[in-house]
C-alpha cells in the first residue's frame, strides 16, 4: 500500500465519541485548505443508506463529497465487534483486505483521519486487533476518552497498550459526549492532569457536548476553541513535509 499520512483516531471503548472528534479534526484541517479525507475501515451496527453509520456521519459533519461506501468499505449490520459482525454476514475479513480498501482514499487525499472501531484491543480479523491495523498503517494515534468518572483507568490502559506496540500517541482528547451529569462529576476537574501525570501523554483538550446541529463550521470552531490545535496542525505538517 502507498504511504498514508494522517492520524488514527481510536478510543477507550465504543461510544466515547470517536466519530464526532474525527469529523471535527478533519473539518478544522480542511478549513486551512488541506485536502484531508476520512476513512472508517470497518463498521458495524447499521446498514449503509440508513444515515446512522459512522461513515455517513463523518461525511455529513465534514461536508466532504465522497461516497459513503468508499469511506466505510466494510459495513455490517449486526451490532457486534467487526470480527463477529463480518462472520455473521458470512465474511472472513483479513487485515490486508482492510488495508487495501483504503488505498483509493490514500491516493485522493493529502492526509486521512482514520476512525477505529471500539478500542485498540477490539478483534478485527481472526488474527488481528485494531492495534495491528494501526501498526500496519504506520500513523500516530489520537485517543478519544470520556471526560467523566472511570476514564483514568480506561485511558491509561489504552495508552500502555499502544506504547507496548510501539505505536506513537500524539495525544488524548477527552469528550463530554452525551453526558448530562458532567457538571455534577467532580472527577472531571482532575482527570486530565492525572492522565498526563501517569501516562506521560499530553491531553489535548476536552471536547464539549454540542447542542446545535453539527456541521463543519461548528466543529472547526469548537476544535480551535477547545483543543490544542497547534499540536494537531504540526503533527500533520511534519508528515506532509517529511520533516
Amino acid at each position: 500500500m502507498i504511504g498514508i499520512r494522517g492520524f488514527f483516531v481510536t478510543g477507550t471503548d465504543t461510544g466515547v465519541g470517536k466519530t464526532i472528534v474525527t469529523a471535527a479534526l478533519a473539518a478544522a484541517l480542511r478549513a486551512e485548505g488541506l485536502n484531508v479525507g476520512v476513512w472508517k475501515p470497518v463498521q458495524s451496527g447499521a446498514p449503509l443508506g440508513s444515515g446512522a453509520t459512522d461513515a455517513e456521519r463523518l461525511l455529513q459533519c465534514t461536508g466532504i463529497e465522497e461516497r459513503a461506501e468508499a469511506v466505510g468499505p466494510f459495513t455490517f449490520e449486526a451490532p457486534l465487534a467487526p470480527l463477529l459482525a463480518a462472520k455473521h454476514a458470512g465474511q472472513n475479513l483479513t487485515l490486508q483486505q482492510l488495508i487495501d480498501a483504503g488505498e483509493p482514499l490514500a491516493k485522493r487525499y493529502e492526509a486521512l483521519l482514520i476512525e477505529g472501531a471500539g478500542g485498540v484491543a477490539v478483534p478485527l480479523t481472526n488474527d488481528a486487533l485494531v492495534a495491528d491495523l494501526i501498526t500496519e498503517l504506520r500513523v500516530p494515534a489520537i485517543i478519544v476518552a470520556r471526560s467523566s468518572l472511570g476514564t483514568i483507568n480506561h485511558t491509561l490502559l489504552t495508552v500502555f497498550f499502544l506504547q507496548a506496540r510501539k505505536i506513537p500517541v500524539l495525544g488524548i482528547i477527552l469528550n463530554d459526549g452525551e453526558s448530562t451529569d458532567i457538571q455534577d462529576d467532580p472527577s472531571v476537574a482532575t482527570n486530565a492532569q492525572l492522565i498526563e501525570q501517569y501516562s506521560g501523554v499530553k491531553v489535548l483538550g476536552r471536547f464539549p457536548r454540542l447542542h446545535d446541529e453539527m456541521n463543519a463550521q461548528l466543529l472547526n470552531r469548537t476544535v480551535r476553541e477547545e483543543i490544542q490545535w497547534t499540536t494537531i496542525r504540526q503533527g500533520i505538517a511534519v508528515q506532509l513535509t517529511g520533516g
